[in-house]
């Protein structure tokens, strides 16, 4: 990898996370917990996942990916082969995203330990949205496509507690 093309990665990562928590800063939840934000360097120290067999990139999976969970905002980026995802309350998990055995699969691994999205099957994609089925109890999440560094439309401006 040279270092321009790790330095988009990186650039691409940033933006997801700062539009991630931006939307949650209006959002009225609360931001005084102690935990400290992700940052994109964050998402260097998560372990690769090692049981991916990802073989090609997808031109379809690539963009970042907004959906939002439990009160929270996700970002969903893929560069590539790269995956990463990012959560607002610190999760940062990383890995691959692409063609695997005729399917579209995601195999990420979480610094947390979380196991929420760590194997997820890409069941339908289009310009605008992305529906995934995440292996485990968080079943199908529906992400919509940012363009232009801005965030989708369509996303709650407040959440209810």
């Amino acid at each position: 990898m040279t270092s321009a093309s790790a330095r988009v990665r990186s650039a691409a990562l940033a933006a997801a996370v700062a539009g991630a928590l931006t939307l949650t800063a209006c959002s009225g939840g609360d931001s005084g917990n102690g935990s400290p934000s992700p940052s994109p360097s964050d998402a260097s120290k998560a372990p690769s996942s090692g049981s991916s067999a990802v073989t090609d990139a997808s031109d379809e999976l690539q963009g970042s990916w907004i959906t939002t969970a439990g009160g929270k905002v996700v970002a969903l980026v893929i560069t590539g082969k790269q995956a990463g995802v990012f959560a607002t309350g610190g999760t940062v998990c990383s890995g691959t995203a692409g063609s695997e055995a005729g399917m579209r699969m995601i195999h990420l691994t979480c610094a947390d330990g979380s196991k929420d999205r760590v194997t997820g099957m890409v069941d339908q994609v289009g310009a605008k949205t992305m529906k995934v089925t995440w292996s485990g109890k968080l079943g199908q999440e529906t992400y919509s496509k940012a363009e232009g560094g801005k965030l989708p439309s369509g996303l709650p401006t407040a959440f209810t507690q």
